[in-house]
């Protein structure tokens, strides 16, 4: 009996031992789960790269389109982008609140000044160009303009297209809001840096200028080169006094032949730089150039 009694506390001993092995087994492979699970976790964390893109509407279809190729094999960046303006693009750079701003001009003296007293270095690429198109209603007879009677009819000195071989129609005359790139651009270099005329109707987006051009039929905007449908006509231009005129084109904004192109820029903190990096390297790549093309801009090359 004390045999048999002794052998059964050894079972029931080995018994309990089994299941303490079992427990202490069962707490380090939870343990050790969790751990690996948390440093993946940690480790996809760290790898996400989240970038934020806004300003120009006429970079704005660029860089959707740079975003979706890049993205297709750099599944690790979520890149965000919205329009609004070049000037509302600098604006949220210098609140922090973007990573690059598109732009389709310079920074303004009071701008630099801005982002200099913030010790914000900025950095500029030039990404490709645009060959700015001045654009009407696709039934307006009229097909060319020069430089004067452009200026003329955005200042308001000119009203009626019957002033420039037209026939008897209010002109409409539509621009983008002045936090537009593409309104400071068109004052500078098209209107001499006069002021527009009170009569001028603004519009928040490029978009809207295309639609509105393309149903008022005494209608005059500006526009992107890719912007172009069929419901607008572009005019041929002439800076010259009316010796030559000229249609928009790649080809002419690509050999400098057509007078109203213009670069377009990434703007961002150079302390950003390393985050912003592949991006950027991208979208001046072969491959990225061979996109903006597609886009209906003008690649640098």
């Amino acid at each position: 009996m004390v045999g048999r009694k002794n052998t059964t506390f050894a079972m029931q001993g080995k018994t309990a031992c089994l299941k303490r092995m079992r427990y202490i087994f069962c707490l380090f492979f939870t343990i050790t789960t969790l751990i690996f699970t948390a440093g993946c976790g940690s480790k996809n964390q760290q790898s996400t790269t989240s970038i934020t893109v806004k300003g120009s509407d006429t970079v704005l279809p660029i860089t959707q389109k740079e975003v979706e190729e890049f993205t297709k094999s750099n599944t690790e960046a979520a890149i965000s982008v919205v329009g609004g303006g070049s000037g509302t693009g600098i604006t949220a750079l210098l609140d922090g609140t973007t990573d690059i701003c598109m732009s389709s001009r310079e920074l303004r003296i009071d701008e630099k000044l801005r982002f200099a007293e913030k010790e914000v270095d900025i950095k500029k690429v030039v990404i490709g160009y645009d060959a700015l198109s001045v654009v009407v209603n696709a039934e307006n007879p009229v097909d060319k303009l020069t430089q004067q009677q452009i200026e003329k009819i955005f200042t308001g000195d000119i009203t009626n297209w019957k002033e420039v071989g037209g026939t008897d129609l209010k002109i409409t005359v539509y621009s983008r809001e002045s936090s537009s790139g593409t309104y400071e651009f068109f004052k500078e270099e098209v209107m001499d840096k006069k002021n527009y005329s009170p009569s001028v109707l603004n519009m928040p987006a490029t978009g809207a200028i295309v639609q509105s051009v393309g149903q008022t039929k005494g209608a005059i905007g500006y526009i992107g080169l890719a912007y172009l449908t069929k419901k607008i006509k572009p005019l041929a231009v002439s800076f010259d006094g009316g010796r030559s005129f000229m249609l928009p084109s790649i080809d002419g904004a690509r050999d400098g032949s057509y007078p109203i192109t213009r670069p377009l820029y990434y703007l961002f903190a150079t302390k950003n730089e390393t985050k912003l990096g592949a991006f950027v390297d991208y979208v001046l790549s072969e491959t990225g150039q061979k996109n903006i093309a597609e886009t209906g801009f003008v690649p640098l090359k």
